[in-house]
């Protein structure tokens, strides 16, 4: 049961020279963006005694989480543009796997957390008030714990389901980084008890979570088309940025997680809507939407200008 494989070679976005360099411009402009904007969004929570909400708490946490979760993909992806030889060493990819679904499945329970959070601002505003000022930080980290453990416990799930599996002979992974299906696919040992295993896993995990998601945002619209105020539609504009990141992400997982993985081919570019281009639009999305945040921001650059 032991493996001989010592690396593995990644095929990477395209094998043309003329599209990876501009791939390397194009996603270290992006790595960057996500870096600085949810970075930005970080210290401003942090710094600013406006943003002192649950709604903002889970911000700052999510756009940390955001950070994390590109950091484990897109460097490697970016320097991998500029060599010839992309390989990565068992242990390495063992790690990047683990870090991939830690950081993305801590990131669905927070989505959860937060799509809770508008709820009972919406739906119980009584409730919410209370839970503001009462023992509101001490409820805010419970949640975001349980976040932590959840996503750690899916995480060392998924990777002692694969390094399991023996791997004796191909080495060549159809993708950028190292992801549950493309590494289990290169397994020399049948894998159709392991791939259900994972995909009862990760795929029930995404599907469960969206469907929760989904019936908290029909309860937020039931109320508001009830109780219809001002107070109610500004909280309800809040969601809208909270549906887009949602939609981005768990749309592709489902897609991607909850099916036998031996059967389909590689959706590298489909993984690209999650592991770049969300993060990307986090920190868009949730500032340009929101006037407080958009205060804060500039009243933090006066005073480092001052």
């Amino acid at each position: 049961n032991a493996s001989s494989v010592k690396e593995f070679i990644l095929l990477g976005l395209s094998e043309n020279e003329g599209v990876q360099k501009i791939c390397f411009v194009m996603f270290l402009f992006f790595y960057t963006i996500i870096v600085a904007g949810n970075l930005l969004i970080v210290i401003t929570v942090i710094s600013s005694q406006r943003l002192n909400s649950p709604m903002y708490f889970f911000l700052c946490y999510l756009s940390f989480i955001d950070i994390c979760y590109s950091s484990v993909t897109a460097p490697k992806m970016i320097a991998d543009f500029l060599v010839a030889n992309k390989t990565i060493s068992f242990v390495g990819c063992t790690a990047q796997l683990f870090g991939f679904h830690f950081f993305g499945c801590t990131e669905i329970f927070l989505l959860t957390v937060m799509a809770y959070d508008r709820y009972v601002a919406i739906c119980r505003p009584l409730h919410y008030t209370t839970l503001m000022t009462r023992r509101t930080h001490q409820v805010c980290w419970v949640l975001v714990s349980a976040c932590w453990a959840g996503g750690f416990l899916h995480s060392i799930v998924q990777t002692l389901l694969t390094i399991q599996l023996p791997f004796c002979g191909p080495n060549t992974i159809n993708s950028y980084f190292c992801d549950v299906p493309p590494v289990i696919r290169l397994a020399c040992t049948d894998i159709y008890v392991t791939e259900w295993l994972m995909a009862s896993n990760s795929g029930l995990i995404s599907l469960v979570v969206f469907l929760v998601l989904v019936i908290s945002y029909m309860f937020i619209l039931v109320t508001v088309r009830i109780r219809f105020n001002k107070g109610h539609w500004k909280a309800l504009s809040t969601c809208a940025a909270h549906i887009m990141v949602v939609a981005l992400i768990f749309v592709p997982c489902i897609f991607i997680y909850l099916r036998p993985f031996s059967t389909f081919p590689s959706d590298k570019h489909i993984c690209m809507i999650y592991t770049i281009f969300s993060p990307v639009l986090n920190p868009l999305i949730y500032t340009l939407r929101n006037n407080e945040v958009k205060a804060s921001m500039w009243k933090l650059w006066k005073s480092c200008k001052a």
